[in-house]
């Protein structure tokens, strides 16, 4: 992976601020009025290795989860991956590169603690009894919970993007009627919902609070304070009680390996650079994506049931992610 950073600047895209609202670049035509906007490529390959490899950390989880606790998993996976970036900051740009103001680590630490212990801790517990597709499909309610919190904070949602939304959820419900059997513990949907929300409110609030100005740094303090918390959590709940690693399958450690090195370092980094320099509706969008990827996964690597509801599901799903995407291009 390039460094997004690197490609954000030379692609004129405004620097890390307020992403909620930020303009993509366009020039103004010879009337003054505004050119549609283009969306760089540094925007779209980061969109994709969301899309694709978020998709795949839900299989990832659930391998996880068979032989190692979640919040201990989840948290070592968190400083892992916060303590390797870090020294990839400082060695790339400086240590100079990781110092921020109190106001800008106390924001970071909050949105860390918003996605990775609110957001990432409550979908693995949930992965405990939820299978690894459908947990997918319920974190597809991101983008509306995005829209109502824009609108709670006074902006008022482009028709094209409610539409979007809307056709969005509509597969959401096609996909999950056939899931919400009784195999499936209402316990477990109801902790990956609240999960969803708390991401929502986790990148929401990333574009209003005083963030490190460098989205790799900013990463680091989210990673450390969201991965500690885990751990904190994990060991509060218990979880070190009756651990044996030597008794932990190589599935989950690789599995872990995985989440730490693609999830992590990689993904994460791309969603948190995506949220200084695209519009939040358009990053969003990923909640749409990562269910079909997610769910076939599931089906081929798990022998999670693939049926068609699932399949016209991830159809109507797509439809809601080209008229969001859509918008944000003209809008």
């Amino acid at each position: 992976m390039t460094n997004p950073a690197a490609d954000a600047a030379a692609s004129g895209t405004q620097s890390p601020g307020r992403s909620s609202s930020a303009t993509l670049p366009g020039a103004s035509g010879a009337s003054g009025a505004p050119a549609p906007r283009r969306i760089p490529g540094a925007v779209w390959a980061a969109l994709a290795i969301v899309y694709v490899v978020w998709g795949s950390t839900y299989l990832g989880i659930r391998v996880v989860v068979e032989t190692l606790p979640p919040f201990l998993s989840a948290g070592a996976r968190f400083v892992a991956a916060g303590t390797i970036l870090a020294g990839i900051v400082a060695w790339r740009q400086g240590v100079g590169a990781l110092k921020v103001t109190a106001r800008e680590l106390a924001s970071a630490a909050a949105v860390g603690l918003l996605l990775l212990l609110g957001g990432n801790g409550l979908v693995v517990l949930g992965e405990t009894s939820v299978p690894s597709g459908l947990t997918a499909l319920l974190i597809a309610v991101v983008p509306a919970f995005v829209v109502v919190l824009k609108a709670m904070a006074g902006e008022r949602p482009s028709a094209g993007g409610i539409v979007g939304v809307l056709v969005g959820l509509g597969g959401l419900a096609v996909l999950t009627l056939p899931g919400l059997s009784g195999e499936v513990k209402v316990g477990g949907v109801v902790l990956v919902v609240v999960a969803a929300l708390s991401w929502s409110v986790g990148s929401f609030s990333s574009s209003r609070l005083p963030m490190p100005a460098n989205p790799l740094t900013a990463s680091v303090y989210e990673m450390l304070a969201g991965g500690l918390a885990g751990l904190g959590v994990g060991l509060v709940r218990g979880e070190q009680h009756g651990l044996d690693l030597a008794a932990v399958s190589a599935r989950s450690w690789a599995g872990l390996a995985y989440l730490i090195v693609f999830g992590s370092l990689i993904a994460f980094t791309a969603y948190a650079w995506l949220l200084h320099t695209a519009p939040l509706s358009l990053v969003a969008t990923y909640a749409y994506v990562n269910p079909v990827v997610a769910v076939a996964l599931g089906a081929l690597v798990l022998n999670e049931a693939l049926s068609w509801p699932i399949v016209l599901g991830g159809a109507i799903v797509v439809v809601g992610v080209g008229l969001i995407v859509s918008t944000e291009r003209r809008g």
